[in-house]
């Protein structure tokens, strides 16, 4: 009898065939075979007693399909707590953008002539006139037939229309006049305060903030504060900086440098820890002692989904710990010494199941977190006659997990129960230093495997209806007419399936065993990850004969463990490891 029965569920399963059709249908031209793969009674395990008092209940429920292959959501990822003093400071990288090989190389539209500068006067007509002119210590450039004209101060738009009215005022009729600033004085800034490398640095007065203090080694990310840098001539401050916003909107102050003046980092100022769900974490410095929460979300770049915030730190009444939804968190005000921490912490009511193997159709979909395999299977389409559905199976991040720690516990266990074991005689000591070589490789190369976390669903005939999870991958096998055999054989192949054929026969047509094969356990591993002993088992297309290793010690105890845990092994990745 085909187990794939077309609509013909019992009412123990949602009713949502009819609607799993209109799901599939843009698979039709496609699938002109094609079958749902819905499972019949036989396939689904016998419910207990409570059935027929939840048939009432299964009446009522939405019989809309809850199979849909569009994107789902997944849940949170926890967080470690994090060590303020080991987070590194908000602005971080920013003296790794190369600043000090960016000296200013053009004149800033706003710049003041100041003495020291050259300025160029050119003249003709009725007068001619053609040379550069510096400017003195009281700020003047000398011009023939107009004396001195005092330009300090004044940006080259405004020289320029001082020294024409100058020269008109001489000769007023029939004379162009055009300048130019020739070059700047350069000026020597020290820097000093919280950076890595005080000292004196050359530059031009053009030259930004940045090119100084990048010269100077950056600031010290553990004492320097981002957001009090002080510009300071003459024991007077001229400018103070705030580089979060140079971070934040790349606006900065552009003070002009003379020689002599002084850029001063303060000392880092009350910081906050943030981290989580954030694109970086870091250390945020304040100004003042507290700012409000919707200051710090506008100051940390969020990653998308995150709903929730924890807010841990010391008040005068004792330490607190609070947890908001992100909308109530903005009101929030964050103290210094506060450790905030965003998470996407809104449980997902979707979980995404991936599909492979003999099937139409898309291989995502998104459904209700309580959805049950038969739902999915119902939504499926498969190829009609081509689909092994007794052999359907699930691979499960948590079983490969449980798998991983199984094995490395039964490792852990060989390696100190074994190798930590005294020996009474020179000989017995001998032999347990080769078996212990043997142990060590045999240990490196199992624990270098990685588990399948497989989860067989499907025994017997029958299939477990049980609850997906997030991540799962459900495998449909497509029906298959060969036979693989492998392990301790002397030629691994594979065969076609020939009924009436045991497993001996096969292990001969592959060459027979080898020196290492213990023929005492032999393994068959079924399409559905099922493994099963060779004594008594029918072989089915597409099966794996799988011929393990004998434990090459006389010492019973360690053979045993062993092979245990070669048995563990071939189950958890279908690899038999030879010693």
């Amino acid at each position: 009898m085909n187990v794939l029965k077309l609509l013909d569920r019992a009412s123990f399963k949602r009713s949502i065939a009819v609607a799993s059709l209109a799901l599939v249908s843009t698979f039709t031209a496609s699938t002109t075979m094609a079958q749902s793969l819905s499972l019949s009674d036989s396939m689904l395990p016998e419910q207990n007693g409570q059935q027929g008092a939840g048939a009432q209940q299964q009446e009522q429920v939405n019989d809309t399909p809850r199979a849909d292959w569009r994107s789902g959501t997944y849940g949170p990822v926890s967080q470690p707590p994090q060590d303020p003093d080991a987070l590194p400071p908000f602005g971080a990288n920013l003296f790794t953008g190369g600043f000090r090989g960016a000296m200013g190389d053009g004149l800033n539209p706003d710049y003041r002539i100041k003495p020291g500068d050259q300025v160029t006067v050119r003249a003709w007509g009725a007068f001619e006139f053609d040379r550069v002119l510096p400017v003195d210590a009281q700020g003047n450039i000398f011009i023939p037939g107009s004396g001195p004209l005092n330009v300090e101060g004044q940006s080259s738009q405004e020289v320029d229309g001082s020294v024409r009215s100058a020269i008109t005022s001489v000769y007023p009729d029939n004379v162009e006049v055009y300048t130019n600033l020739q070059g700047v004085q350069p000026v020597a800034v020290y820097v000093t305060g919280y950076v890595e490398n005080p000292g004196r640095y050359a530059g031009t007065p053009n030259d930004s903030l940045l090119y100084f203090l990048d010269q100077a080694g950056g600031i010290d990310q553990d004492l320097g504060s981002y957001r009090q840098v002080r510009v300071v001539r003459n024991d007077t401050t001229v400018a103070t900086v705030d580089l979060y916003d140079f971070l934040l909107n790349g606006s900065i102050a552009r003070p002009q440098f003379q020689d002599g003046d002084t850029i001063v980092v303060e000392e880092r100022g009350p910081a906050i820890a943030v981290g989580g769900d954030v694109h970086r974490q870091h250390r945020y410095e304040l100004v003042g002692n507290q700012l409000s929460g919707a200051e710090l979300v506008n100051l940390a770049r969020l990653k998308s989904g995150v709903s929730h915030v924890l807010l841990r730190g010391d008040r005068d009444d004792g330490p607190i710990a609070q947890y908001f939804p992100i909308d109530m968190f903005y009101g929030q005000t964050i103290r210094s010494g506060d450790e905030v921490l965003f998470s996407s912490d809104q449980r997902s009511e979707t979980i995404v199941v991936e599909v492979e193997g003999s099937y139409y159709g898309p291989s995502r979909y998104a459904l209700p977190r309580d959805a049950r395999l038969s739902e999915l299977l119902d939504a499926i389409a498969v190829p009609e006659n081509m689909t092994a559905v007794e052999s359907i199976s699930i691979k499960r991040e948590s079983v490969k997990e449980q798998q991983a720690q199984s094995l490395e516990d039964s490792l852990r266990r060989l390696e100190t129960t074994y190798l930590g074991a005294p020996s009474n005689t020179n000989e017995e000591a001998q032999i347990r230093v080769q078996e212990a070589e043997l142990i060590q490789d045999f240990i490196s190369r199992a624990s270098e495997l990685e588990p399948s976390g497989r989860l067989v669903v499907a025994y017997d005939g029958r299939i477990s209806d049980i609850r997906l999870q997030d991540g799962d991958v459900v495998t449909i096998p497509e029906v298959s007419d060969s036979m693989l055999i492998s392990g301790e054989v002397l030629v691994p192949q594979a065969a076609v399936y020939r009924p009436g054929m045991s497993v001996i026969d096969y292990i001969e047509g592959a060459g027979g065993f080898t020196e290492r094969a213990d023929d005492d356990h032999i393994l068959v591993v079924r399409q559905n990850g099922a493994v099963e002993n060779a004594r008594n088992v029918n072989l089915r297309p597409g099966d794996e004969i799988l011929v393990m290793p004998a434990a090459p010690t006389h010492n019973l105890q360690l053979a045993s463990t062993i092979t245990q845990i070669l048995y563990q092994v071939a189950v958890a990745t279908r690899v038999a490891v030879d010693l």
